[in-house]
């Protein structure tokens, strides 16, 4: 299967032809149960197809047998329903069978365990369908279902399965644990289109209105995906089911996870391995109460969601398994019932304020409002703006998400000895007496602490034996110093934090703490080492790094003007706007270092996560590469980042999806995407906006295409831009963001084109777009020519674009050509 068909799997297309004989062809039995036979220990029961097995087995990662149905073909146990999911057993030894009045029974000893419903016809036998569905076939009628497993989803949606506003798909507690958990797919019945709730009924995300071929908020979708969806309404009951289309036997589900998220999974070139091609939200941090009471969720982090300080998970087992539901507990008990509390406050900045605000009136102070709160058992945290309103939190604290918008300061309620020292505002009185008398301990071992760091000093050269380079080797303790106990975020990423610090000489620094890396020291030393040498004036700067411990940081010079996508993406109307001549600077900057990662350097270095994200502006909005080499610090975990991260889905190669090898020319990929997005100042997916249906990629494409290139151009810069470099900068995103990694330049290449030093071609709409002809300010998209209609002007200009993209199939190197030929590039043609 080729790049660009792989690609395909990634999004949805919704169709309503060929259902009936989908769901009809599922049906085909296998082995069957007769009415009084038994099931039991090691016997199983298969679909006609060999997919699906029925029988007993012990769900990995516990000591509880289940009988249910698994996929029987994949290595890795796949769980498709389960009989008794609320109700564990301890061994093998239960009993399922089928009974004279149609019942499916499971039983131990003399106790029913679980049974479906009888039915008022004769039955024949249960079997398993080709399509996974366990089923009771009528015996007057052998194709005729008295009951099927299918009008019971649980966390899996095969195809065939109805999902309604009564039929609901579940997440499990844990991947241990599959009683029904907090998050449930469903459908709105009244909007027709599907929704995810979580805890307290709370919806966090929609796909958007049903319009008999697509979803509105749903813009990926295109027409190489391989499901059939259908939409059933009598005006009472409305379902949606699906199947797939002719001649795909690749097993495929849609999963509602324990972190509430909905995920489609596909067997990929028959390998016998799952891959996740798709999933909803893309902001992991958008799913409500994510990481449960008192976790505070990050998003892009490796691990998204983190317990305050003072707050350990209740279940670590189900947080590294990423299901963090359950939430964090205290370290320390309240000291909660007397008159002289000694409990303190911890302040929080960069949150949004968790749900259950409780205003409380009659504080005309924050000492006032602190005081109220510590009186209450109840009080968990309060806040106060510093205009009389005071406002309280009662009970667990749900929903904490890091938020650059938050102005505010949420204090937490701690044990005193949990209470940070740094700063004075959290601080409560009981606080105070304990450092106080910390410190007088401090003070009668303050000769012995010099002694104990001179000599700490002294053999540090001996900790860093293994080490040598140009790069500076700090302790946790001085970074911690550095930046005030971490205490002002820059922002994160996929990899960890990023903190501002000042070092002893008053030099800025940028640390990042790496998170999920298990490289020991030695070798994470040594990778540090090699990527310490790279220098470029558009490669950020590393300046040292910390391994110490499980603790793993890196030291960066600090760049004053941030991150790029803070000044393309800014909602502040007042914000300063990036003029073309910068824009254009910053992107020739940006391919001038990823060329020397890929080309200049003694290994050949894949960035792996190009994004405006990564890439920062010095005083003068230089731009500097970050994050590169991160890959190789990662190891294996990297890839796990890329795929699962939802912010950066819109830069990943399609290589990525398909499984095919990667290259440098996933790189190309991702500058030609923010390449597009520094034209255009606009996100390729956009998410909450007035736009939010509307796929930009798709609408540069056809532009690009049609050679309309001042239309891409970011509306605040008024036509206000080098026409040529505009083009140049169109055309060359154009052909990076290509399907097939053939057709798109080298950074060498794009660099030359920049530079003006070579021409470049018009690129065709990559295929994988072309099924999505977009008009703007528009939710509406046409599959193609024939089905849009012809009175809409964009409908031509976007079939042609479609039509122009058959052209180009060749290598890219074969559409360049040197400005010294006779033609201008004007005039050249794929």
């Amino acid at each position: 299967m080729g790049a660009v068909q792989n690609l395909c799997l990634l999004t949805l297309l919704f169709l309503g032809a060929n259902i009936a004989a989908q769901i009809k062809s599922s049906s085909a039995a296998g082995d069957a149960i007769a009415v009084g036979e038994t099931l039991t220990g090691t016997q199983t029961k298969s679909s006609a197809n060999g997919v699906f097995k029925l029988g007993f087995f012990k769900l990995d990662g516990t000591e509880n047998w289940y009988a249910g149905i698994l996929y029987a073909q994949f290595p890795e146990q796949t769980v498709a329903w389960l009989i008794n999911q609320d109700s564990p057993l301890q061994n093998n030894s239960a009993v399922l069978n089928l009974t004279e009045n149609g019942s499916l029974v499971l039983s131990y000893g003399s106790s029913v365990i679980w049974a479906s419903n009888q039915t008022s016809k004769p039955v024949s036998t249960a079997n398993i369908t080709i399509g996974g569905n366990l089923a009771v076939f009528g015996a007057q009628n052998k194709s005729e279902i008295l009951w099927q497993s299918f009008d019971y989803p649980q966390n899996t949606w095969i195809p065939g399965m109805k999902i309604s506003d009564t039929q609901l798909l579940t997440s499990w507690k844990s991947p241990w644990d599959p009683t029904p958990g907090l998050y449930n797919l469903v459908l709105d019945k009244p909007n027709d289109q599907f929704i995810l709730v979580g805890r307290n009924s709370v919806k966090y995300w929609e796909s958007g209105g049903w319009n008999g071929q697509i979803f509105s908020k749903v813009p990926e979708m295109t027409q190489g995906f391989v499901y059939l969806f259908n939409y059933f309404n009598n005006g009472t009951y409305k379902y949606f089911t699906y199947s797939v289309k002719p001649g795909v036997t690749a097993p495929t589900r849609f999963v509602m996870s324990e972190s509430g998220d909905i995920k489609v999974y596909s067997q990929l070139d028959n390998t016998n391995v799952w891959t996740m091609f798709w999933a909803q939200p893309r902001d992991q941090c958008q799913v409500y109460a994510l990481c449960g009471a008192y976790g505070t969720c990050t998003t892009n982090n490796v691990q998204f969601c983190s317990c305050l300080m003072g707050f350990t998970p209740v279940d670590k087992r189900s947080w590294e398994a990423e299901a963090w539901s359950g939430g964090c507990k205290r370290r320390t008990s309240l000291d909660c019932g007397t008159n002289t509390s000694t409990d303190g406050f911890m302040e929080l900045t960069g949150k949004s304020f968790p749900v259950g605000a409780v205003p409380v009136a009659g504080s005309t102070s924050e000492q006032d409002c602190r005081s109220s709160c510590l009186g209450k058992c109840s009080c968990t945290a309060y806040a106060y703006d510093g205009t009389e309103n005071c406002t309280h939190w009662a009970d667990d604290l749900l929903d904490l998400v890091d938020s650059s918008s938050s102005t505010g300061s949420l204090f937490v309620r701690l044990a005193a000895v949990d209470v940070p020292i740094v700063g004075s505002k959290g601080k409560s009185a009981g606080a105070a007496v304990v450092g106080g008398a910390i410190g007088g301990v401090a003070a009668l071992l303050g000769v012995g602490f010099v002694i104990f760091f001179c000599i700490r000093r002294r053999r540090s050269p001996l900790q860093s034996a293994d080490y040598t380079g140009p790069l500076t080797v700090y302790s946790y303790r001085e970074l911690q110093s550095a930046t005030k106990n971490f205490s002002e975020r820059l922002g994160g990423g996929g990899f960890g934090s990023v903190f501002k610090g000042s070092l002893g000489d008053k030099t800025l620094v940028a640390v990042k703490k790496l998170e999920g890396i298990s490289q020991g020291e030695k070798q994470f030393r040594m990778e540090v080492s090699t990527i310490g040498t790279i220098q470029h004036v558009n490669l950020i700067r590393l300046r040292g790094f910390c391994s110490e411990g499980s603790s793993r940081m890196l030291v960066y010079d600090y760049l004053p003007n941030g991150s790029l996508d803070k000044w393309l993406f800014s909602k502040n109307e007042s914000a300063p706007v990036l003029d073309w001549k910068t824009r254009f600077g910053i992107a020739l900057g940006m391919a001038r270092g990823i060329l020397y990662l890929h080309e200049k350097c003694r290994d050949c270095i894949i960035h792996c996560d190009i994004k405006p994200e990564n890439i920062l502006l010095d005083g003068e909005f230089c731009p500097k590469v970050a994050d590169f080499g991160l890959s190789k610090l990662m190891g294996r975990e990297f890839s796990h980042v890329l795929t699962t991260m939802r912010g950066t889905r819109g830069y990943l190669a399609p290589e990525w999806i398909s499984g095919l090898p990667i290259t440098p020319k996933a790189d190309v990929y991702s500058f030609g995407m923010t390449l597009l997005e520094i034209i255009a100042g606009r996100r390729n997916m956009e998410e909450n906006t007035e736009h939010s249906g509307w796929f930009f990629p798709t609408w540069a494409a056809t532009q690009i295409n049609q050679e309309n290139t001042m239309d891409l151009l970011d509306k605040k810069l008024n036509e206000n831009a080098d026409a040529e470099q505009l083009k140049r900068a169109a055309m060359v995103g154009g052909w990076c963001i290509q399907d097939d990694e053939d057709l798109r330049p080298s950074m060498s290449q794009v660099v030359q084109i920049l530079e003006g030093i070579s021409s470049v071609s018009v690129p065709p709409v990559p295929r994988s777009l072309q099924a999505l002809v977009a008009k703007p300010n528009s939710l509406v998209f046409y599959w193609d020519k024939e089905t849009a209609p012809r009175s809409n002007t964009s409908s031509s200009t976007n079939s042609n674009a479609v039509n122009n993209s058959a052209k180009g199939s060749e290598n890219f190197s074969n559409s360049l050509t040197s400005l010294d030929s006779s033609e201008n590039v004007n005039n050249h043609t794929t």
